[in-house]
């Protein structure tokens, strides 16, 4: 499944932390493997050793011309740039699924579940410092297909990062219910919804009338019902 906005950037998180984690020990493969395929990429670490999260920048002027970028409207001639994050110190509890996939030869991939991602979007749109309607357009994209957050996840990452961190909160649906509600009171909705707007179609942009506090009231309703 995917969400109908684009993605900023390619986000991963390691299976176990790692706090000496470095993007350029990576880079001459991937440079190498890329260039089998006819894309030129620079790659650039911008990593800070201080940070759990690692940040790398790959820039392209030939992947535009390789791909269908239905959405890249800039001159195809430009450097792309792809922002990479990796989680090195990610929350204990995750679930992970492995996939294979064809293209452009077959491998296979291991990615977080999905109520383990539900879990860190709730994370953010609770811990987050500003206000980022993408947020909560994710987290009304999960409750509709009826994705159950992973609470031992949330509990990790919460006492992680954030207004609760180091209190051992162990989340459940009354303390989730609570939370949610109060953070959905506190929104300024017009700019929730004027956030997200420029990442979506026509159709999507249409919902965002609907945003509210009982719009989200309603979501967080049939989150927290009986699965």
């Amino acid at each position: 499944m995917r969400r109908p906005h684009p993605s900023e950037d390619l986000d991963f998180i390691l299976r176990e932390p790692d706090s000496g984690f470095e993007w350029a020990r990576y880079f001459e493969g991937l440079v190498e493997v890329m260039a089998e395929f006819g894309v030129r990429c620079e790659l650039i670490d911008r990593g800070r050793m201080d940070r759990a999260v690692r940040q790398a920048m790959l820039k392209d002027d030939s992947i535009a011309r390789q791909l269908d970028l239905s959405f890249y409207r800039g001159d195809s001639g430009r450097k792309l740039r792809v922002k990479l994050e990796i989680d090195t110190c990610p929350p204990s509890y995750s679930g992970f699924e492995y996939r294979y996939l064809d293209f452009p030869l077959d491998f296979e991939v291991c990615i977080q579940d999905l109520p383990s991602n539900f879990a860190l979007k709730i994370h953010a749109l609770l811990c987050r410092p500003y206000l980022k309607g993408r947020d909560w357009f994710d987290f009304a994209w999960y409750v509709a297909r009826g994705v159950r957050p992973n609470l031992a996840h949330l509990s990790a990452a919460i006492d992680q990062f954030g207004p609760w961190r180091g209190a051992g909160v162990e989340v459940d649906e009354a303390w989730l219910e609570t939370a949610l509600i109060e953070r959905i009171r506190a929104i300024d909705w017009t700019a929730a919804a004027r956030d997200v707007e420029p990442f979506l179609g026509t159709s999507e942009q249409a919902g965002l009338k609907l945003w509210g506090e009982r719009f989200f009231a309603d979501k967080v309703a049939k989150l927290v019902l009986p699965a």
